[in-house]
């Protein structure tokens, strides 16, 4: 398990005017996420299988930020619930009053156990709203003669240049996202942060995926500025040194975080 710096200016997680989690449900969130990606290496390493090599990189941050929400899921103690479609919007909503809840069950029919959403216009946008959950393993330095291309497994912190988040439009607000890097060849979870002020300049001009395209939907990058913004709502860092240091940089946190 890993120790993290957490932000003692964060004094929990807000939609709206509604409180929903506080720093230890995300903390806990954290080492939670951490153990199941440990564990499901642990188990599929038994077949000689390296999951995160049959994922992928991009596969692997999509796959990491689904755990994540199922982490934040078990901490939030019934305030949210998944998005049941999906292609909704955003990932987890917020069930946190009689009234919501009601609401939601409507939305679904129940068959083997097993809840379909009646359409996807009901859960996207979703009427209560709640949290979207975003991963990033950041970039680095394309491959070069000498500087060969880092593979899955390779810790990238040393050679990380930037770092954002990427959404479907430009409305996405109430954002938790992660960073991740490997640490000794596993996935893992090294910064956290939060910002429920988003605004549509924050994210860049969709693309659209064009015909034979690698893409297979429209996205939105975030700006320089966006980024900065979510960087200055940190919730917690990693405890180590070389990650303290990387996002003390002025377009990141902006200084050394510390206990």
């Amino acid at each position: 398990m890993h120790n993290y710096i957490n932000n003692k200016n964060f004094n929990g997680l807000y939609i709206n005017s509604e409180k929903v989690l506080d720093s230890n449900d995300v903390l806990n969130s954290i080492d939670l996420a951490n153990a199941a990606i440990k564990g499901i290496h642990e188990s599929t390493n038994k077949f000689n299988i390296n999951i995160f090599n049959i994922l992928g990189l991009r596969n692997l941050s999509g796959f990491i930020g689904e755990i994540f929400a199922y982490s934040i899921l078990e901490h939030s103690d019934g305030k949210l619930i998944g998005n049941l479609h999906q292609d909704g919007y955003p990932d987890l909503l917020l069930v946190n009053t009689k009234e919501r809840l009601e609401y939601f069950e409507t939305l679904y029919y129940e068959r083997n156990g097993k809840k379909s959403p009646r359409d996807k216009k009901s859960f996207s946008p979703y009427k209560f709203g709640g949290i979207e959950i975003k991963a990033s393993v950041g970039s680095v330095p394309p491959a070069t003669e000498t500087s060969p291309k880092l593979v899955i497994g390779e810790q990238r912190i040393h050679t990380l240049t930037s770092f954002d988040w990427k959404a479907h439009h430009t409305e996405t607000n109430n954002l938790l996202a992660v960073l991740w890097d490997f640490i000794d060849e596993l996935p893992t979870i090294v910064a956290c942060f939060y910002r429920n002020d988003l605004e549509i300049d924050d994210w860049g001009k969709i693309v659209k995926p064009t015909e034979g395209g690698g893409r297979t939907t429209s996205v939105s990058v975030m700006k320089p500025h966006g980024i900065l913004k979510m960087c200055k709502g940190w919730i917690a860092v990693i405890d180590d040194p070389l990650y303290i240091e990387k996002l003390s940089g002025k377009r990141w946190i902006g200084e050394k975080v510390s206990t």
